[in-house]
């Protein structure tokens, strides 16, 4: 039997309308199953990001024809009215686009967060306001619950699955619209519920990678972008020594160690790129660990407004990396983030900083992009 949600919709006159946000992948079918089950009158939307026809089919990638096949499937399944809107211009602009630029600044960019933030709860957001629907659902694994001021954003009861370091950018507004009813499930649960009621993608694997770059290979996609953007330059030590030469710093990212052909007698790793110079910087590993780090463009979650102080506050600076204890030290355009210890793992520009409670970890309070400061 199909567990029932509530979604916590105050509406007395008749059946809420909720929009769900179908990918064709198994978490936003059994979203909007879910969904469907609890009483709520439910309409599907499919979102066509890209056009597939000339990247290499690979088991696990997201946004391709076959996704939008399965959506309309499992709609059908569920009996459910479903439409498929055509995103593809937006996605480039809004998404796309940045990530070339932000790799030709010498970046590691995320760009699944700024499809969240830019399309799937900015435009799709307008889409289902003006459908009249009362909230929009999507598959991600986390958790928001009525708090004194507005909902509030929670890492979901799946840690391994949570996606709370891709919505940081998720504004109070949306938060108050937006639903996301498997944060209560674990990822087995919710395969479990795919098998028991028969939809067609019970054992469809998750997506991997980027989704417009769904053989892996990003430097081909940042040729294609901007073929005259990749120019030479060198890979040097710390004491400015030329290593080698390379072919264009968007095939580094900080912490890299592979691929930069060459041998010393010991490990090195990427620990600097300078878009300005377009110099590669090496090092050890030792050379990687940061404590503080820049951070622009915050989105604050947490109770009142950002104040100009010292917030003590957990952080995630990488989507793989466990929380840290650290202050964000704001004090007008300049806001740091002070670690309590240094990381060993690359910190590169361009990712994110997300923040937790420091007394309760698991409401996100926010976060912030990583930049150079010396580029400022």
């Amino acid at each position: 039997m199909i567990p029932k949600v509530d979604l916590g919709i105050n509406k007395k006159t008749k059946k809420a309308r909720v929009i769900v946000a179908m990918s064709g992948g198994v978490d936003s079918s059994v979203a909007a199953a879910l969904v469907k089950a609890s009483g709520y009158e439910t309409i599907g939307i499919t979102l066509q990001l890209y056009d597939d026809s000339t990247s290499p089919k690979k088991k696990g990638s997201c946004c391709a024809g076959q996704d939008i096949h399965d959506a309309k499937k499992v709609a059908s399944s569920l009996k459910i009215p479903h439409y498929v809107l055509d995103y593809e211009k937006i996605f480039k602009e809004k998404v796309i686009k940045d990530f070339a630029l932000s790799y030709e600044k010498g970046e590691t960019p995320i760009p699944c967060v700024l499809c969240n933030e830019k399309i799937k709860f900015e435009d799709l957001f307008n889409v289902a306001k003006d459908l009249n629907a009362d909230a929009l659902v999507t598959g991600h694994y986390i958790k928001s619950v009525e708090g004194k001021n507005g909902r509030e954003m929670y890492r979901a009861k799946d840690i391994e699955r949570d996606q709370s370091y891709f919505l940081f950018k998720t504004t109070k507004e949306q938060l108050n619209f937006l639903r996301f009813p498997l944060g209560g499930f674990t990822k087995l649960e919710i395969r479990k519920i795919a098998k028991d009621i028969g939809l067609v993608v019970s054992e469809k694997p998750d997506s991997q990678d980027i989704c417009f770059v769904p053989d892996g290979d990003y430097s081909n996609i940042l040729k294609k972008l901007n073929p005259n953007g990749h120019k030479k330059g060198r890979i040097i030590s710390k004491a400015g020594e030329v290593l080698a030469k390379h072919d264009g710093i968007i095939n580094f990212t900080i912490g890299q160690r592979r691929g930069l052909g060459i041998a010393i007698g010991e490990p090195l790793y990427v620990i600097d790129i300078n878009p300005s110079t377009y110099d590669v910087t090496v090092g050890t590993k030792d050379d990687l660990k940061k404590e503080t780090l820049y951070i622009k463009d915050i989105n604050w979650l947490g109770d009142g407004q950002f104040a100009d102080k010292t917030h003590r506050v957990k952080v995630k600076v990488g989507s793989t990396l466990d929380l840290e204890n650290a202050d964000i030290i704001s004090k007008g355009r300049n806001i740091s983030v002070k670690l309590d210890t240094g990381l060993r793992e690359g910190i590169s520009p361009g990712q994110a900083c997300v923040f937790y409670d420091i007394e309760n970890s698991s409401r996100v309070l926010g976060g912030g992009w990583i930049y150079d400061n010396r580029l400022s």
